[in-house]
């Protein structure tokens, strides 16, 4: 049969994370084919269309799917399930919100967050904090998963399916969207950053966290947080990087003052290079770093920032 990938998307722009699990969805169960629910939505729909390995993209195109409650996508998923053997969606705030209200009404069980696809029925995915990895095989029938994007390539582009637009699905008027505050900011989404630098409690406060941001300016980063530093106060919980916060695998995780919990090491230990500055020489971020530095942090930064500026940063 074929698999059905639940874009991630804000009705204007498609997330790197749906190429991402359509990778993922390509190794379980071929062909793919995007479901697009949002409202105003038809650059996405083209967009996903443009995806390398995409066959078909729904479009569910209603106010109804404007801010993806789940309760509203579960009867729009389940209503073109019976088509699919595997439903996958990225391992993000929508994705595990909405996926295990299907597997619920599937009488399935989910298999969240893989990191791999070993067989169409069996994964690997992370377990005690990232710390060991489980292999699972799924019972025979259809598969619910959410994709661990950090985990995966994007597929590429160059394809050109077809775009075919959906009914929406019944309103179950069990939740309605009251509303929303998100954070602005200028740098890049914490998540999706080819960068990251972050601060931990060895920063000491919030107003010493402006160290961390000076240099994340200058290499056009994200800025992150262990959850010492985000419980101190110094910076909001939306920067908080590990087990309980956002998962990130940029080409730099630059850590800084950190220690190196464990809670911590699950949402960053997938970065293509890790670098960290700590004054303890024992400190368990250097077991997994790829180069450390010794030294106070209060020297260091300047530092840094001092010599990025002569280079034109």
């Amino acid at each position: 049969m074929t698999s059905l990938v639940l874009a991630e998307h804000d009705n204007k722009t498609l997330s790197d994370a749906t190429a991402k699990t359509v990778t993922a969805a390509a190794s379980v169960s071929a062909p793919v084919h995007v479901l697009v629910a949002g409202e105003n939505c038809a650059a996405v729909a083209e967009a996903a269309a443009k995806i390398a390995g995409v066959e078909k993209v729904l479009v569910a195109d209603d106010a109804l799917y404007a801010h993806l409650v789940a309760e509203t996508m579960e009867t729009l998923i389940l209503s073109i399930a019976d088509k699919y053997d595997a439903i996958l969606a990225p391992a993000t705030t929508n994705g595990k919100n909405i996926l295990p209200r299907v597997a619920a009404k599937l009488d399935v069980p989910q298999i969240s967050e893989i990191l791999k696809v070993v067989s169409p029925d069996t994964f690997e995915r992370p377990i005690y904090a990232g710390n060991a990895i489980q292999t699972v095989q799924a019972p025979a029938g259809k598969k619910v998963i959410t994709v661990r994007v950090t985990a995966f390539k994007a597929a590429g582009d160059g394809g050109s399916a077809a775009i075919e637009k959906i009914a929406a699905g019944s309103d179950p008027g069990t939740a309605k969207f009251a509303g929303e505050a998100l954070s602005k900011s200028e740098r890049p989404e914490l998540t999706s950053a080819k960068i990251v630098v972050s601060g931990g409690r060895g920063l000491g406060s919030a107003e010493n966290f402006k160290l961390i941001e000076k240099v994340a300016d200058r290499l056009h980063a994200a800025v992150g947080a262990s959850r010492a530093a985000v419980d101190a106060g110094y910076v909001p919980n939306d920067y908080q990087v590990g087990q309980t916060g956002k998962v990130v695998a940029p080409d730099l995780y630059l850590a800084v003052g950190i220690s190196g919990a464990i809670q911590h090491l699950a949402g960053m230990k997938d970065s293509k290079i890790i670098a960290a500055i700590n004054k303890d020489e024992e400190a368990p971020i250097f077991q997994v770093a790829d180069f450390g530095l010794v030294a106070d942090l209060f020297q260091a930064l300047p530092e840094m920032d001092q010599e990025l500026a002569k280079r034109g940063r």
